[in-house]
């Protein structure tokens, strides 16, 4: 396992994520346009094989 491997970014804190309140699917990803029962970074390994790239954290407005 390389280093990359080795570091998971949690969905947490990013622009892109964000809670559905649907009990089915409540948790989201904008960038990604789904909605999971899992963390949105967990539906990306699991699906592509490659760690999410695409956390990017939220603005101090």
């Amino acid at each position: 396992m390389d280093m990359n491997e080795e570091k998971i970014i949690s969905c947490v804190g990013c622009q892109y994520y964000y809670i559905t309140w649907e009990r089915k699917h409540p948790k989201g990803c904008k960038y990604f346009g789904f909605k999971s029962l899992q963390m949105p970074c967990a539906v990306v390994k699991n699906t592509s094989g490659a760690y999410c790239n695409m956390y990017t954290p939220k603005s101090n407005k």
